[in-house]
């Protein structure tokens, strides 16, 4: 499994417990309202936002929480967010993109750095790595929704560029210009996806050992706990060893 789809699922797992939630809502809100600052209030009619409000219906995040961060942007309240994308490599060489959503960038930028030190890795320039990268869209679907068969044909059908099946689900990806019509075309089939969302994805993944992999984990771990932090990806790979103790 590739390392950006083990570290989602891993730390999915681990996001349930309360802690993490709060957490996580905080995020989600945070997104919804820079979404609908940048954009229209109306999630039909803005593509960002609509993803926004996906992913928190995802999550549970209750309906109130959801329409409070949309009006917080109406109503020009809350604090104005800098989107940052920082690039480097943690442990065994492995590249990291780690997208934020901050008031304050120096303080980001210290705590980022500082976290990518301690676990032996460094942090660099913006572009670094994510031409290790392609930037694209991803459809995510639970596995009861549809058949491999039947999803990937509805994701043809809708011009998408790959499917993905496993029993964690269906991953769809799309270009990034076609992304929302394909998402469109698959929500009339099967309903309102668990995820829909720009991500990077890797062109290739690196294979590290066991105890590199805990050390990258550690690094992606921390970084996911930041505030400010919104999303981290990675070009790696560990053992379903590993990968089933990090999850547990």
């Amino acid at each position: 499994m590739a390392g950006h789809s083990q570290f989602k699922n891993i730390m999915h797992r681990k996001g349930k417990q309360d802690a993490m939630r709060s957490k996580m809502f905080g995020k989600l809100a945070r997104e919804i309202t820079v979404a609908a600052k940048l954009g229209t209030p109306d999630p039909a009619m803005n593509p960002r936002l609509r993803a926004a409000v996906v992913a928190a219906r995802a999550e549970n995040m209750p309906k109130d929480n959801i329409e409070r961060a949309i009006k917080k942007a109406i109503g020009g309240e809350g604090e104005n967010y800098d989107e940052i994308r920082y690039e480097g490599y943690g442990p065994g060489g492995v590249a990291v993109i780690v997208e934020a959503l901050t008031d304050n960038r120096n303080r980001a930028a210290s705590d980022i750095r500082s976290y990518f030190t301690k676990s032996g890795g460094n942090l660099g320039e913006t572009g670094s790595v994510s031409f290790m990268f392609d930037r694209v869209g991803v459809i995510e679907y639970d596995a009861k929704v549809a058949s491999p068969d039947d999803m990937l044909e509805a994701a043809i059908e809708a011009g998408a560029d790959d499917v993905v099946s496993s029993e964690d689900g269906h991953e769809v990806f799309a270009s990034q210009d076609t992304f929302h019509e394909v998402a469109k075309g698959l929500e009339a089939k099967f309903g309102e996806p668990r995820k829909a969302a720009l991500i990077w994805k890797p062109q290739n993944t690196i294979t590290v050992d066991d105890e590199t992999g805990e050390k990258l984990f550690k690094l992606l771990d921390s970084l996911n706990e930041h505030d400010d932090v919104q999303n981290v990806y990675a070009n790696f790979e560990v053992s379903d060893a590993l990968a089933a103790k990090m999850a547990g």
